[in-house]
């Protein structure tokens, strides 16, 4: 398949200039390694099961081994060798130069794993699943950051060339880059599905191994998506989830949060005011939000056909 152009695209290269290596982080299924092997010269996988275990062995032996190659060398899921941080930001200082290496991990890693922040050395940058511009579904006629910088920008009459049916689905499939394979446009629709039954089933217990509930996981999920885009405070949350689990503990209720914020699948959006000195950025509270809107649609319940007979919910 084609490569689509992400505007990751220019921030990793850019980043590649500045720094001796880059973390690139986000959801699973993003596509944060097809992006970076567009710039890497050399790949390490660590998921890879056919090489894993001699990887991993290497690496709590001696870590540097695993970075011989041709850089920028591209570490795929660094955090199962959570070593690797200290090895890449040593290697970074040793060899002086920026453009070494490239790291993606699509969960954060435990902080008390590694001894140094790699600030100078490492920067992060946050990857999302695609924009419709991004997979081709927006003509791209408006530019968000000329509405910010052109006052004077003329924008009557510039429409979109998708139909709000059009947009409906799109919302509903999400920006996966693998729910673009499919020919099938309900087919398109099981990447979501699957995406949220994966975390909920599996990822939100191997992400720090610690077992949880998958019902709480998907009651989480879905007073999120019930009050997404809003100020909704987390007691009215809790309120939500306590008429299906009584006895549910707020301290419980906050790690599972943490932990899918750790899966980069909660994304809180924090305030804004463009008033420099303003307090309200400080002290109003975030919105509600998912990294994507499929998961919304998937928490529930919903279809295309759903939501075109209910436009206020879309």
């Amino acid at each position: 398949m084609e490569y689509l152009s992400r505007m990751a695209d220019g921030l990793l290269e850019e980043r590649l200039e500045a720094f001796g290596a880059v973390l690139i982080e986000g959801p699973k299924w993003c596509g944060k390694t097809t992006t970076a092997m567009q710039k890497a010269k050399s790949i390490l996988q660590l998921q890879d099961p056919d090489t894993r275990e001699g990887y991993l062995a290497t690496a709590a032996i001696r870590p540097s081994l695993l970075l011989a190659g041709d850089t920028p060398r591209l570490i795929d899921e660094w955090q199962m060798a959570p070593v690797l941080w200290d090895a890449v930001r040593v290697m970074v200082d040793r060899r002086g130069e920026p453009g070494q290496f490239i790291l993606t991990g699509s969960n954060t890693v435990d902080e008390s794993a590694i001894m140094h922040s790699g600030i100078g050395r490492i920067t992060r940058m946050q990857m999302l699943p695609m924009s419709l511009y991004e997979s081709g579904e927006s003509n791209g006629a408006i530019s968000l950051s000329e509405l910010f910088n052109n006052p004077d920008l003329e924008i009557d009459g510039i429409t979109s060339d998708l139909s709000i049916e059009g947009l409906i689905y799109a919302a509903c499939r999400g920006g996966w880059p693998a729910s673009l394979k499919p020919v099938m446009d309900n087919a398109r629709l099981l990447i979501a599905r699957d995406y949220v039954n994966s975390v909920c089933s599996i990822e939100v217990s191997t992400v720090d191994n610690i077992q949880r509930d998958e019902t709480l996981v998907r009651l989480i999920l879905r007073t999120y998506a019930r009050n997404i885009s809003t100020l909704a405070k987390k007691s009215s949350m809790l309120k939500d989830i306590r008429s299906k689990i009584e006895t549910l503990a707020e301290n419980t209720f906050d790690s599972y949060v943490e932990a899918l914020k750790k899966l980069f699948v909660i994304q809180d959006i924090d305030a804004w005011n463009p008033a420099i000195r303003s307090a309200t950025a400080i002290r109003s509270s975030p919105k509600r939000g998912l990294v994507d809107p499929s998961i919304a649609v998937v928490a529930l319940g919903l279809t295309p056909e759903k939501l075109q007979m209910d436009l206020k919910t879309f």
